[in-house]
């Protein structure tokens, strides 16, 4: 049996700013950093052998924050890389909103059908997340494997390991530094927890906003 944990990075200012990231390097801010220490400290009494992160930097350093207390180097995993939301990247919600209204009211709707402009599909997205989950898989055999990554590729991995296509983006909810974990036996994921913040329950948080 093969243990994944499944962690998203902490806060950014595009997140608080409600700014596309995606294949933007865009760091941590304060509350980010402090997110990502909390998650570390919430889970340095845990075994854990290995742990891989999205080569981009929020993913990097939230990863890192936990390795620290573990002796743990951090491995990039180019696969757990952000969606690339092509021409969104960069903007706010608010003026993607405008611009591409028809567009983002389809992502609102059928995010499973929905290309970015010069971007990639949540189906791209799902088939390299997987594939690299895999590598892991049968790289640490019977092992517990931190990987740290972003709100959508979090969001299609989890809907793989439970059975539900990507139309269902919308339902799965992933907080900043959201803690997940499946159990592999054979070939079936089983869920032990989805979205678990509790290691943050000292920050003063806002409501829960799926940016």
């Amino acid at each position: 049996m093969t243990q994944i944990i499944l962690v998203r990075h902490g806060q950014t200012p595009w997140n608080l700013d409600k700014i596309f990231r995606g294949s933007r390097d865009i760091p941590l801010n304060d509350q980010g950093r402090q997110e990502a220490r909390l998650t570390g400290e919430w889970l340095q009494g845990e075994t854990i052998h290995a742990i891989y992160c999205s080569p981009l930097s929020r993913a990097r350093d939230t990863a890192h924050a936990i390795a620290r207390h573990h002796g743990l180097a951090v491995a990039d995993l180019p696969g757990l890389t952000d969606l690339c939301y092509g021409d969104w990247e960069g903007v706010p919600l608010a003026e993607v909103k405008v611009t591409y209204a028809e567009l983002y009211r389809q992502w609102e709707t059928a995010p499973h059908t929905v290309r970015f402009p010069r971007g990639e599909t949540l189906d791209e997205v799902r088939d390299r997340a997987v594939e690299a989950v895999e590598v892991v898989v049968q790289r640490h055999p019977g092992q517990i494997v931190l990987l740290a990554a972003h709100r959508a590729v979090n969001k299609v991995l989890i809907a793989a390991f439970i059975g539900l296509d990507n139309s269902h983006f919308w339902r799965l909810g992933q907080d900043t530094t959201a803690i997940n974990r499946f159990h592999r036996m054979g070939d079936t994921w089983h869920i032990m927890g989805l979205n678990d913040t509790c290691h943050l329950r000292g920050l003063a948080r806002g409501a829960y906003v799926d940016f």
